[in-house]
C-alpha cells in the first residue's frame, strides 16, 4: 500500500492519541504531526506537506475551516477531512466552500474516518449523503426526493461538465484555471453560467447534482 502521511489537528490530547491509534492501524499510514491550534495546523502542514489533514472544526483561535482554506491555498495537493461533533447545514456548506474534501462526525464509527481518509487521499469526495442533504435548502430536498439515477442536463457543454466535476471534487477556481490553462476569472464565469443554467445556488447543491447525475462518485 502507498505510504500516507497524515497530520492531525485537535485541541484535546486524548482525541489526538485515539486518532493516531485508529489511523496508524492501517498499513502504510503514518501520523507525521499533531497540532492543537488552527495556526499550528497551517504552519505544520506547510512544513510537513502531508497527504491528508484530519482537522477538528472547533480549534482555538483560528478555527478548522479557516485553517483548511489556508492549507488548501498553499498546498492544493494536500486534502482535508473536517472532523466535528456538529451536524449543521451551514457547517457542511462552509466545509465544502473551504475546500475540505471529507466531512466526518465524531459520533460515527471509526470505519467512517478510515474510509474518508482513503477516499480523500485519492482526491475523491468523502461526504455522506446525510451531510450533503443537510446542506441543501428544503426546496432542493423536495426536488431531489426521487433517488433514481438522472442524466446530466443536455444543455451542459463538455467543458462545463468537466468544471462541475472539478468543483464537486473540491477544486478551487485557481486550481481549475491552472489545470484547464484558463484564467481564474474565466473559471468563475464558467461556474456562474453553470449555476444559472442548472438553477443551483451553492456549492453543496452543485456537488449533490454531480453525484446524482453520475458526474462524480462518493
Amino acid at each position: 500500500m502507498k505510504r500516507l502521511n497524515i497530520l492531525l489537528a485537535d485541541d484535546h490530547h486524548t482525541t489526538l492519541a485515539g486518532l493516531r491509534a485508529i489511523l496508524e492501524s492501517q498499513e502504510g499510514w503514518q501520523v507525521c504531526g499533531e497540532a492543537t491550534t488552527g495556526t499550528e495546523a497551517v504552519e505544520m502542514a506547510v512544513r510537513l506537506k502531508p497527504n491528508v489533514v484530519v482537522m477538528d472544526f472547533g480549534l482555538p483561535g483560528m478555527n478548522g475551516l479557516e485553517a483548511t482554506r489556508r492549507i488548501r491555498k498553499s498546498l492544493p495537493d494536500t486534502e482535508v477531512v473536517i472532523l466535528t461533533m456538529h451536524k449543521m447545514k451551514t457547517l457542511t456548506q462552509e466545509a465544502l466552500a473551504a475546500g475540505a474534501r471529507g466531512f466526518v462526525l465524531k459520533t460515527q464509527r471509526n470505519g467512517y474516518l478510515i474510509a474518508a481518509v482513503k477516499k480523500v487521499a485519492e482526491h475523491k469526495m468523502a461526504y455522506s449523503e446525510e451531510a450533503l442533504e443537510a446542506a441543501l435548502p428544503a426546496s432542493q430536498k423536495s426536488c431531489m426526493a426521487d433517488t433514481s439515477a438522472q442524466l446530466p442536463d443536455p444543455r451542459l457543454t463538455e467543458r462545463e461538465r468537466e468544471i462541475i466535476c472539478m468543483i464537486a471534487s473540491g477544486r478551487r477556481s485557481k486550481e481549475i484555471a491552472t489545470t484547464l490553462k484558463i484564467s481564474a476569472r474565466t473559471a468563475d464565469v464558467h461556474k456562474n453560467h453553470i449555476t444559472r443554467k442548472l438553477n443551483l445556488h451553492s456549492t453543496a447543491e452543485l456537488v449533490h447534482y454531480a453525484i446524482r447525475t453520475g458526474l462524480v462518485e462518493l
